[in-house]
């Protein structure tokens, strides 16, 4: 392995929705890689704008300074065709986004995702409509996580629950929670205290930290993705988490999902239900039984360890590379 190889990782940075580009840094610098960031979520003072320039003027400084072989992106909006087409002229690097899409933004995805060299989808349903799209390959590598920031703790008072879910509201969503309300349901994220549930939400959980004492309090966790169209059959992308309730050993009740049985076995190492009797069934299930809630939740965590971690993700999508950026 190579400690010269460098990668310059355009990303916004926080510790909410964006906390995974972070994550996924550590595990590039982990592998022996040189990291470069560039927060496309920053705000220049007036100083900086004044001194380097509009965002494309400080991007192609990044370039410049950086050297990178590998320019890797996580499908911004900012980032759009023109901008990169102009950057790509600058180096010999090569261009790779990792789009985070459903099939909600597809469409939207196979427009940013044009002038890359090497475009991956989290799913093969949204990899199937790029592709189709653009008439190229799309190639598949699903998100994960890494367990040093998502991990088993013990939480209490008001993280306690026997049932959570932490995630924005929506109308599926409230359908399916509420027919969880007789288990001790608590609710964490936006929008719960406009909907007919607002007596459950416990908060918003705005950061990672939060996000996991509440999944950590919980008997089990219940994981709703978002929907293009309800009872779509192409529907298949897995959401992070998946990975992240995995990853803290969480006994997780998930919705079926096409990619599912790609990461984890459906009864030994997640639940997955196909409709809110069969969500209800498995949560009562687990709360009667917490060995064997515990059980699915060490399983599945020893999956995610197995398989799963960021560290296996970048290790593959270096190695993917025409002039691969790893020893094998």
């Amino acid at each position: 392995m190579s400690n010269e190889r460098s990668v310059l990782l355009l990303a916004d940075f926080d510790d909410g929705p964006n906390a995974h580009a972070a994550q996924r840094r550590r595990a590039l610098e982990r592998l022996g890689l040189r990291v470069t960031t560039f927060d496309l979520s920053a705000k220049p003072s007036i100083f900086e704008r004044m001194r380097v320039g509009d965002l494309p003027r400080r991007l192609e400084r990044a370039l410049d300074d950086s050297a990178p072989d590998l320019v890797l992106t996580f499908g911004s909006p900012l980032l759009d065709e023109p901008l990169v087409d102009r950057l790509r002229g600058r180096s010999r690097a090569r261009w790779v986004t990792w789009m985070p899409d459903d099939l909600r933004t597809a469409w939207e995805a196979s427009v940013l995702a044009r002038p890359y060299d090497q475009i991956y989808a989290v799913g093969t349903d949204v990899a199937a409509e790029v592709a189709d799209r653009l008439g190229r390959t799309v190639d598949v590598l699903s998100v994960g996580a890494d367990p040093s920031v998502y991990r088993p703790i013990r939480t209490k008072d008001q993280y306690r629950a026997n049932v959570v879910f932490a995630g924005a509201a929506t109308p599926r969503r409230e359908r399916l929670l509420g027919e969880l309300v007789e288990f001790g349901l608590a609710l964490w994220g936006p929008g719960w205290r406009q909907t007919s549930l607002r007596d459950y939400c416990r908060g918003e959980a705005t950061s990672t930290g939060e996000y996991v004492r509440a999944y950590a309090g919980a008997t089990v966790a219940v994981n709703i993705h978002h929907v293009a169209v309800e009872g779509d059959p192409r529907e298949a992308a897995c959401n992070q988490r998946l990975f992240e309730l995995a990853a803290m050993g969480a006994a997780q009740v998930v919705d079926e999902r096409g990619d599912l049985a790609r990461s984890f076995e459906a009864g030994e190492e997640v639940l997955a239900f196909r409709d809110a009797a069969e969500l209800r069934s498995y949560v009562r299930e687990l709360i009667e039984n917490p060995s064997e809630a515990e059980r699915l939740g060490q399983a599945a965590r020893a999956r995610l360890l197995r398989d799963h971690t960021y560290m296996h993700r970048m290790r593959r999508l270096l190695l993917d590379q025409p002039r691969p950026m790893l020893a094998e």
